[in-house]
């Protein structure tokens, strides 16, 4: 998944993603997608996928966000699949139109303010942007800090979480040893005083 070189990519089916950082404690690393429209750059339409094992080992953390944008009146995510978009901090479409440079041209091409949608990954997983009848989207992250904050300050990019197997480390560590792999057995093993 990860390609360890000097810029760390993150590797998916729908392209590379450079890896941000990474919070070891909360298990968390971040990536940005290049391709992603912004509040500032307007991209070209563009999926992001994972694949299935990727999407559960190391899926995007509860609190990143996706945001479809230009989405056409008929769009299924905003009829027969309501449900799918959710409240976000108390952010709307009116705000992302017109407060993002980039934004701002959907509302003037359509001289009204065009559908969004906040939503979780869940819902790009399972359709692509052109089911959803969306030409654009962005996704931020640590998005329970964002209420009263605009989206030019808001965080761009995607927050992964990923939970690692108990080897009895913790347990180690809280009686005083040290953790450690030990090459002929190829397990941890504990060592005391060390």
């Amino acid at each position: 998944m990860l390609n360890c070189s000097t810029n760390l990519p993150f590797i998916t089916p729908s392209g590379t993603y450079k890896v941000q950082g990474i919070d070891y404690n909360k298990k968390t690393p971040t990536i940005y997608n290049p391709s992603m429209s912004t509040c500032s750059i307007l991209q070209p339409h563009h999926d992001f996928v994972m694949s299935e094992i990727k999407s559960v080992i190391i899926p995007p953390a509860p609190d990143t966000v996706f945001t479809l944008l230009n989405c056409s009146r008929d769009s299924s995510v905003l009829n027969h699949y309501r449900s799918l978009c959710f409240n976000f901090s108390g952010h709307s479409c009116n705000e992302l139109y017109g407060s993002c440079t980039s934004f701002r041209l959907f509302h003037l091409l359509s001289n009204n303010t065009p559908p969004c949608c906040f939503t979780g990954y869940d819902t790009v997983k399972f359709m692509s942007m052109n089911t959803l009848d969306c030409t654009h989207y962005t996704t931020v992250y640590n998005t329970d800090g964002l209420h009263g904050v605009a989206p030019l300050d808001w965080i761009y990019g995607i927050k992964l979480s990923y939970s690692v197997p108990d080897t009895g480390c913790d347990r180690c560590g809280r009686s005083g040893g040290t953790c450690g792999f030990h090459v002929e057995t190829e397990g941890m093993v504990v060592y005391v005083g060390v």
